[in-house]
């Protein structure tokens, strides 16, 4: 879901000396994706370590998580709708899979109906422009 952010700024790792590698893969570094449990507990970590905000990225696949921490913490929720996720919905909206609009919008509300309290989406400014025409779809 990063490739398209990474191929921007040209940001794929790179070998900073021969000794080092790239690892093949994420799991190294992150969490389990299929570790719900693991995902609440980190979060629950973090705010014992004094997190400010608990950010979910990317948000689509793990809207569960998101609504797991929102039930289990008074801090904020944040959701990174990341690069891939943005090319998905624009993709398919440029070939006429999709009214745009639409899905966007569809997709944002699900972030927020799962609990986030903040959004981070390369959409902002559209999503923005279309929730002031549109005002009755704005949850509060």
């Amino acid at each position: 879901f990063y490739g398209p952010f990474r191929e921007a700024l040209d940001s794929n790792p790179r070998l900073p000396d021969e000794g080092w590698t790239v690892p093949p893969n994420k799991r190294t570094y992150q969490q389990n994706p299929a570790n719900y449990k693991e995902a609440l507990l980190e979060a629950e970590l973090d705010e014992a370590e004094g997190a400010d905000i608990l950010l979910v990225k990317p948000g689509l696949p793990y809207l569960d998580v998101v609504k797991g921490i929102s039930e289990q913490s008074n801090l904020p929720v944040a959701v990174y709708h990341v690069s891939g996720e943005y090319a998905m919905l624009k993709a398919a909206a440029n070939n006429g899979w999709l009214d745009e609009k639409e899905s966007v919008l569809e997709v944002l509300l699900s972030m927020r109906r799962a609990g986030a309290n903040l959004i981070l989406t390369y959409y902002a400014k559209e999503a923005a422009a279309w929730l002031q025409d549109s005002p009755s779809r704005c949850h509060r």
